[in-house]
């Protein structure tokens, strides 16, 4: 009777489990996940070994003009934090990293570092639901010359 009585309180418990934890991920299409590492101004890579690659941005590689302030504000903003992972309309890009929306502390990182003049608007899908947006936050790092629109470029 105790056996059978303990085999359903974990029953109930994995099911809180899910419901409370899984589903409203799997709902919403987020996720938290912690970043152990930048890679560079638009890319990150999680405590579980995925890569990240932030979905409507493009900064510059390494070694191009304002790579290096690309990778210390986007260090600045999620190194060593729990972020938001939001999923667009496709899931990896050819290089098997994850295409998301990232967000932290309620900053929308990818529009944070647009409007920084830290990286460029690139659209992987024309009907990017946030793509108006970050055209926005482009025109506002052009319009006041900031970090690539600056007079370096």
């Amino acid at each position: 009777m105790r056996k059978s009585r303990l085999a359903v309180i974990i029953v109930i418990c994995i099911i809180s489990i899910v419901v409370v934890i899984v589903l409203p991920k799997v709902i919403n299409g987020t996720e938290k996940a912690l970043v152990i590492s930048v890679i560079d101004g638009d890319t990150v890579e999680l405590a579980d070994g995925r890569h990240v690659r932030y979905l409507g941005i493009d900064a510059p590689e390494s070694g191009e003009y304002y790579a290096e302030n690309a990778t210390e504000r986007n260090k600045e903003l999620v190194e060593g934090k729990t972020v938001e992972l939001q999923k667009g309309k496709q899931d990896k890009d050819q290089y098997g990293r994850l295409l998301r929306y990232v967000y932290v502390d309620g900053v929308f990182v990818n529009a944070e570092l647009i409007a920084g003049g830290y990286a460029k608007v690139y659209l992987f899908d024309p009907d990017d639901r946030h793509g108006q947006a970050l055209m926005e936050m482009e025109d506002y790092a052009v319009l006041r010359g900031l970090g690539l629109w600056g007079e370096g470029e």
